[in-house]
């Protein structure tokens, strides 16, 4: 097993860290930024975040002895000797978890599920605490009823023939005008133009009626 201390994790050279899903910092004593690098111990930590493909938040990594004894860690804490990590279990299933721990080849665990943490060691082979809940199934939501098409609805078809007879009156009336005073040759069409502006707007307030009355209507069946 290589192992290298560092007095500090600022201390390591550039280039020589190899496990690139964690830092020093991630890795080093919380308490006095103090670095023990324990490669056997970080291969498996990479294998474990590679095996399950997303991030580890590792809670606690190495432990000076002295921040041992702060944080009231056992007297032959694995965590002194870089081969331990407390892993949170905020986006993982701890079940799932310790079934991809086990098979990269931790031995130590300790199971936290009042702090949401995990331990992990390098052994000897032992457990301790109660494990997780097992986390219900998140089933999909049912299905809410299908909502009538906007474009093919009763409301959209009536505003449109509104819109549609309001933009044809309108534009009778502007044909009228400019008719009545541009083309005298066909002055004779003047009256029929009056009456085609009011079909155009007895239509607009047709569908203006369809329009309100298929509003209430899908207000009263909850489709809206």
């Amino acid at each position: 097993m290589t192992t290298m201390f560092y007095d500090h994790w600022r201390d390591v050279p550039d280039g020589s860290w190899r496990w690139p899903n964690f830092s020093p910092a991630e890795i080093a004593c919380r308490g006095t930024g103090k670095l023990l690098i324990n490669e056997l111990a970080l291969d498996k930590l990479q294998a474990l975040r590679d095996r399950l493909g997303k991030p580890l938040i590792v809670r606690s990594a190495y432990r000076s002895p002295e921040h041992n004894r702060a944080v009231g860690g056992a007297v032959r804490s694995k965590h002194m000797d870089g081969a331990a990590f407390d892993i949170a279990m905020s986006n993982h299933d701890p079940a799932a978890f310790e079934t991809a721990a086990r098979a990269v080849g931790f031995l130590g665990f300790g199971f936290y599920p009042r702090s949401g943490f995990m331990h992990v060691d390098l052994g000897p082979t032992r457990q301790w605490g109660e494990r997780f809940p097992v986390r219900a199934t998140a089933f999909a939501a049912e299905t809410p009823p299908a909502r009538e098409v906007l474009a093919a609805s009763r409301t959209m078809k009536g505003g449109g023939a509104a819109g549609v007879a309001t933009l044809g009156a309108a534009g009778v009336e502007v044909a009228q005008g400019v008719l009545a005073e541009t083309q005298t040759a066909i002055l004779p069409l003047v009256p029929y133009l009056d009456t085609l502006r009011w079909v155009f707007i007895a239509v607009a307030l047709g569908g203006i009626a369809v329009t309100i009355y298929a509003r209430l209507d899908d207000w009263k069946r909850g489709r809206r």
